[in-house]
């Protein structure tokens, strides 16, 4: 899982932590162990035990973030692939969307919400509990962080909890969750771009704020901002075409009534194309199938005796899917089970032929090609969405 390190489950979800974030932990260890130096009744090593207990506190309070938008994803039945820890923080993996905008901005601002509540927590232990001076300053940052980590993440781009409320704000407006992302994910898109910029200012010395720190976030969210906007409009695309649009002309149709001479000698002798048929009624609704290697079975002898029908295998029903379909739940559907193909039929069971991947990189490939009247060229964006 792209070299993280599986450390177990927290209620049930895997929990990961990436080797970038062994790299902060030393970080902070060192960082703040050397400011409680200045306490003469911490010594030896003390000041880097509390450094480095602090440092803890500051990840468990990212991974209390997480658990916050991973338990009201759960309670809405959707199922968490993952929490990891990483250089800039944490992330939970969700199975799927939200199937709402409340639902969506509910998960978004959950995370939030607990850094907030945790902030309050701190701040009240800090204010009223007698701690000595050293506990109190570690408290009191942690305190500090996690009002950091509420603002910071409210910030209104992808791949900020921002974003997210942003993304269920637009996808209310509109109607459309694919719109919300890209809206969102461009807007993530501006605020990368500015943290670069500040980043790199700061580095020259123009500017007074900023850091390199903040050119690697500007980085991060740039590439992850506009991954989002990307596949968004993907989808969004994908969404305004069915099945149908994207079933490949001349499909291997043929009609049980053919004896299997007349099918060898229509269909198969010098086309070397299609190894596998579906069969039709002379209604045009789906019979089964039949492979070329099933006439083997039969002696060329009784060709000219025995039909189609005769030989007639059933199609997996799972490999059967409405004309009407969108072409995105198609998409989803080759990317969750890998089909190598799909039947495309009308309710009314007419076959209206096959449909692969290849079929959807084509159509995509065709729009764009007539959108820019440029050369047709393979849909890069449309092919990683199908990719598995």
């Amino acid at each position: 899982m792209n070299g993280n390190i599986r450390i177990g489950n927290l209620f049930g979800i895997p929990f990961f932590i990436n080797p970038s974030w062994f790299f902060v932990l030393g970080l902070v260890t060192w960082s703040y162990g050397s400011n409680l130096t200045q306490f003469p009744e911490l010594t030896g090593l003390m000041p880097w035990f509390l450094g480095l207990v602090a440092a803890l506190l500051l990840f468990s309070s990212v991974l209390a973030h997480e658990l916050g938008h991973s338990f009201v994803a759960i309670s809405q039945g959707i199922p968490v692939k993952s929490i990891t820890l990483f250089i800039f923080g944490g992330l939970a993996t969700l199975e799927k969307e939200s199937e709402t905008p409340l639902q969506a901005f509910l998960v978004a601002i959950a995370g939030p919400l607990v850094s907030v509540l945790l902030f309050g927590l701190f701040s009240f232990m800090a204010a009223t509990t007698p701690l000595s001076l050293p506990l109190k300053a570690i408290v009191s940052l942690v305190a500090y962080i996690n009002l950091v980590l509420a603002l910071f993440n409210m910030i209104p781009g992808l791949p900020l909890d921002g974003g997210n409320v942003l993304k269920a704000i637009v996808w209310k407006v509109t109607g459309n969750p694919n719109k919300g992302i890209i809206f969102a994910g461009r807007v993530g898109q501006v605020i990368g771009w500015l943290a670069i910029a500040l980043g790199f200012l700061s580095i020259l010395g123009v500017s007074q704020v900023g850091s390199i720190w903040t050119l690697f976030i500007g980085a991060f969210l740039l590439r992850n901002a506009g991954f989002a906007a990307q596949s968004a409009t993907v989808q969004d695309k994908l969404s305004q075409y069915t099945a149908q649009d994207a079933v490949i002309p001349d499909s291997p149709i043929v009609n049980s009534n053919l004896s299997l001479r007349e099918f060898v000698n229509n269909y198969v002798i010098g086309k070397e194309k299609w190894k596998k048929f579906l069969i039709v009624d002379e209604n045009q609704k789906l019979l089964g199938e039949i492979a070329t290697s099933d006439l083997k079975q039969v002696p060329t002898s009784q060709w000219n005796d025995i039909y189609l029908r005769e030989l007639i295998k059933s199609v997996d029903n799972a490999n059967v899917i409405l004309a009407s379909t969108s072409l995105l739940d198609v998409a989803k559907e080759f990317e969750a089970n890998n089909p190598r193909e799909l039947v495309v039929v009308a309710e009314s069971g007419e076959v209206f032929g096959l449909l692969e991947k290849a079929s959807i990189i084509n159509l995509m490939a065709k729009e764009e090609a007539e959108n820019n009247k440029s050369d047709l060229k393979p849909d890069r964006k449309t092919e990683e969405l199908l990719q598995n």
